[in-house]
């Protein structure tokens, strides 16, 4: 008995020590942002900025929860930004940016905007600058198994998994008052996340698109305020 509890205790600690160790593996990604300007920015106390999702891809979409979170961040803190909610100015501006009509180069802007009522509904909401986000996370590189069996006496999962997620977006700025791009901002995320299994699985995510959120909102932020 005494044995039985000297190799349970010692799997106990072995497997504590491992879930820590992966912990501290899966809260580590790699960021990296690259920024390309191409005009002068800054902006004014009364004027907002607006972050739209590409969805004009056939294999992908660009997630709206995405889109929020960098609007979110880039709404906050120091050198906050006015920012108006995705669906609210697409929905004002029904239906010229919807994903089928919506502008894909400044000049297709340059028309929407020769339209009174386009212009006159940029002009309440303050729109200085439009943001195009485009890109996904994609999940790579899964090893390892698990496996669960049910017996009389219980059951429990037994193995390990892991894999890799890699976030890459881009993030497009147009000067709506000169009709002009004036820099693109990219970031990329990666990190390796894990789901060890003794008994129970307990999985280890790496937060990679929320890292990627953060950095591009704070790129984001510092450019269109022209630092």
């Amino acid at each position: 008995m005494i044995e039985f509890m000297e190799k349970w205790h010692g799997r106990t600690v072995f497997g504590a020590s491992l879930l820590v160790a992966l912990a501290l593996l899966a809260g580590c990604t790699s960021t990296t942002v690259d920024e390309f300007r191409q005009g002068e920015t800054g902006i004014a106390s009364d004027e907002a900025v607006v972050i739209l999702g590409r969805r004009q891809a056939s294999d992908y979409e660009t997630r709206s929860e995405f889109v929020q979170c960098v609007g979110d961040r880039m709404a906050r803190g120091e050198g906050a930004i006015n920012v108006v909610p995705e669906q609210e100015f697409v929905d004002a501006m029904f239906p010229w940016f919807e994903p089928r009509t919506a502008p894909l180069r400044t000049r297709d802007l340059e028309q929407l905007m020769a339209e009174n009522v386009v212009a006159e509904k940029m002009s309440e909401f303050g729109i200085r600058y439009i943001v195009w986000l485009d890109g996904f996370t994609e999940t790579t590189e899964r090893g390892g198994s698990i496996s669960c069996t049910i017996g009389p006496g219980g059951g429990g999962c037994f193995g390990f998994g892991t894999w890799e997620d890699d976030a890459n977006f881009d993030a497009r700025v147009w000067d709506v008052g000169s009709l002009t791009n004036v820099g693109t901002i990219n970031t990329d995320a990666t990190g390796q996340s894990y789901l060890p299994a003794l008994v129970v699985p307990i999985p280890l995510i790496a937060r990679v698109e929320a890292n990627a959120c953060s950095r591009l909102a704070t790129q984001l932020k510092d450019f269109v305020n022209g630092s």
